[in-house]
C-alpha cells in the first residue's frame, strides 16, 4: 500500500541537494544548477552539499567522535556515532550536514552511477550523516524511520544505456539496482522516495538530445511538489510491470 502523503506548497519549503561530481561541466552539474534555479524560481531555500568541492571525508573512523570513546577497548563505529550524537560529540562536519538535513523537506541526491551505487564519497556522507539516532533508531525505521517528514530523490546517470538496464539487459533491470540504495537506505532511514530520475548513457548522445534531458529535468521540477512517493516495498522493485519511473535516454555531458 502507497503510504499517505499530504501534496506540499512550493514557497518556503527547503531543498538540500547532495551532489558528487567532479567536473562542475559534467551533465551532473548542469542538472544539479537546473535543480538550483528551477526550484529557486518557486520560492524554495536551496542548499547544495558539493562533496567534491568541500573535500568531504567519506571514512567513517572513530575521529568522527570529539572526547573520549563510550568503549576504549573495543571500537564499534555504530555504537560510538550514536553515543556521540546523544551526547552532542559528533565531529563539526558531521553535524553541519545532519543540520541540513534536518531542515530540508527535499533531499535530491545527483551524482553519475558507479558501480550500480552512489560514488564512495556520497556513500561516505551517507555512512557518518546518517547515524543511528539522527537518521534511524530500530525498531524506528523504513516507515517509521526517523526521517519519515523529509522527501528525497536520486537523480542520476549511467554509462549503459536503457536496453543494457532494462529487465533481459546484461545490467539487469535497473530497479534491482535501485532497492539497495532507495529501499536499503532512504526508506529505512524513513525518507519517502520519489520517483528516481534517470539519465541512461549521456556521453554517448547528441548533444541535442543532451538538451532534452536538462529540459525534462527542469519541466518535473515545475510540479515536484505534486508527486506522490513510490510504494517503496519489494514489490515496486521486482514485479514484472511498473509506471512509477522517470528516464531520460537523452541526456548531456556525463
Amino acid at each position: 500500500m502507497t503510504p499517505c502523503f499530504q501534496k506540499m506548497a512550493a514557497p518556503g519549503r527547503k531543498v538540500l541537494i547532495v551532489y558528487a561530481h567532479q567536473e562542475p561541466k559534467s551533465l551532473n552539474g548542469s542538472l544539479k544548477n537546473i535543480a538550483v534555479e528551477e526550484l529557486s524560481k518557486q520560492s524554495c531555500s536551496v542548499t547544495v552539499s558539493d562533496l567534491y568541492s568541500m573535500e568531504f571525508e567519506p571514512r567513517a573512523t572513530r575521529n568522527d567522535i570529539v572526547g573520549c570513546l563510550h568503549n576504549s577497548e573495543q571500537f564499534n563505529y555504530g555504537a560510538e556515532s550514536w553515543e556521540a550524537y546523544r551526547k552532542g560529540c559528533l565531529t563539526k562536519d558531521i553535524v553541519e550536514e545532519q543540520k541540513k538535513v534536518h531542515e530540508a523537506d527535499l533531499v535530491i541526491f545527483q551524482f553519475p552511477l558507479y558501480w550500480f551505487s552512489v560514488p564512495a564519497i556520497m556513500k561516505g556522507w551517507m555512512d557518518r550523516v546518517l547515524t543511528q539516532g539522527f537518521a534511524h533508531n530500530f525498531p524506528d525505521c523504513f516507515d517509521a524511520g526517523l526521517l519519515n517528514n523529509k522527501l528525497a530523490l536520486l537523480s542520476f546517470t549511467t554509462g549503459g544505456n536503457e536496453e543494457m538496464y532494462s529487465k533481459g539487459g546484461i545490467s539487469g533491470d535497473i530497479h534491482y539496482v535501485l532497492w539497495p540504495m532507495q529501499h536499503g537506505i532512504l526508506h529505512f532511514c524513513g525518507f519517502k522516495v520519489l520517483a528516481p530520475q534517470i539519465c541512461f548513457s549521456p556521453e554517448y548522445e547528441t548533444e541535442e538530445k543532451r538538451k532534452e534531458m536538462l529540459t525534462t529535468w527542469a519541466q518535473r521540477l515545475k510540479t515536484i511538489w505534486e508527486e506522490k512517493p513510490i510504494n517503496c516495498t519489494p514489490e515496486w522493485y521486482f514485479r514484472e510491470k511498473r509506471t512509477e519511473s522517470n528516464t531520460c535516454t537523452h541526456a548531456a555531458l556525463w
